[in-house]
């Protein structure tokens, strides 16, 4: 039995117990600290390892490396096309590669000239009178006569164009050729031509001694496509059916030679459908008469329904002077 008068017996405390407690509770401080100071230090780690990895991403990326940035733009190509000369399906127009042309040619909206003999003047004197010019020059095979042949290696070309004295074929390809052709395109631009008409870019048809394909010819268009957009100018493809299907929405034009003669024509009519002019050449001429055509031959060709509507179809000889037939345009049930 407790005695009612007695006082509950309060816990002794010692100093063991007071240092003992203390020493828990630094400890359990400790660890907290330990663990917050973990967390921080592993999250400064991560942050330091993903800014040093972005920005490595970006310094890699050159300026036209859009997919880094988030642009989804071509590379080496305007962001529109939209601002580039589109003729119309059905434009006449004149090519004279023999010579320059002078104030005395005949009044075509467009003009297919040498981008080598074509002077800055001509060009403006035909701009101001309403035309566009395009300046040719061959892409696809190196001429020992141009003002830049001595730029060429060598190893950038392979065997001679059939009937074409002084051409070989180019592998399209090398690095260097390509530097070339960018420095016309800088010249074409400079001259302030509309558009480029570069040649020669199907030697996959042909027996060139080099490894080019198809494939080699869209790669090669689409770099001279590309550059001449960002160049602000118009670019056109050379014959080229059978890789037509593959560049055709990088083209404003495909020029075409004898497609009547070798029953091809058809396969251009894609480019009419795209509402994109067909210029269409064809060499009725003979060596003995390089500039005369029958009434009956002119006929034969202007007229053929194996030419479809809306080719822009002219009569040349094979020296591209200034000779020329121009065939009406048929377009529906008009001739224009």
């Amino acid at each position: 039995m407790t005695d009612g008068n007695a006082h509950a017996e309060k816990p002794h405390i010692t100093n063991a117990d007071t240092n003992q407690r203390g020493w828990f509770s630094k400890r359990k401080r400790w660890i907290i600290t330990g663990v917050v100071a973990t967390l921080l230090l592993l999250g400064l780690i991560l942050g330091l390892v993903f800014g040093l990895r972005n920005r490595r991403a970006l310094s890699n990326a050159s300026p036209a490396d859009d997919s880094v940035l988030g642009n989804t733009t071509t590379a080496g190509a305007p962001s529109s096309t939209a601002s580039l000369w589109q003729p119309a399906v059905g434009t006449k127009w004149q090519i004279v590669l023999q010579a320059p042309i002078n104030e005395t040619e005949i009044d075509v909206p467009v003009y297919d000239i040498d981008l080598f003999d074509g002077t800055t003047s001509i060009i403006s004197w035909a701009q101001g009178k309403g035309r566009k010019v395009i300046c040719y020059f061959s892409a696809g095979s190196y001429e020992d006569w141009r003002p830049d042949s001595a730029s060429f290696k060598p190893e950038d070309y392979g065997n001679g164009l059939e009937g074409w004295e002084g051409e070989y074929w180019l592998n399209t390809s090398s690095a260097n050729a390509r530097n070339i052709m960018l420095a016309r395109l800088d010249q074409a631009a400079k001259k302030g031509c509309d558009g480029v008409d570069p040649d020669n870019i199907d030697g996959y048809e042909n027996a060139s001694g080099l490894d080019l394909t198809t494939d080699t010819a869209v790669d090669f268009v689409t770099f001279l496509a590309d550059a001449a957009h960002a160049r602000n100018m118009s670019f056109g493809l050379k014959n080229g059916a059978k890789i037509l299907s593959r560049v055709l929405n990088l083209i404003q034009w495909n020029i075409v030679e004898q497609c009547l003669q070798f029953d091809e024509c058809d396969g251009y009519k894609p480019v009419i459908d795209a509402g994109k002019p067909v210029f269409l050449i064809e060499y009725p001429t003979t060596d003995e008469k390089p500039s005369y055509v029958s009434d009956e031959k002119k006929q034969e060709i202007c007229g053929s329904t194996k030419i479809p509507h809306g080719f822009s179809t002219i009569l040349k000889n094979m020296n591209l002077d200034e000779w020329i037939v121009q065939c009406p345009v048929l377009t529906s049930d008009q001739r224009i």
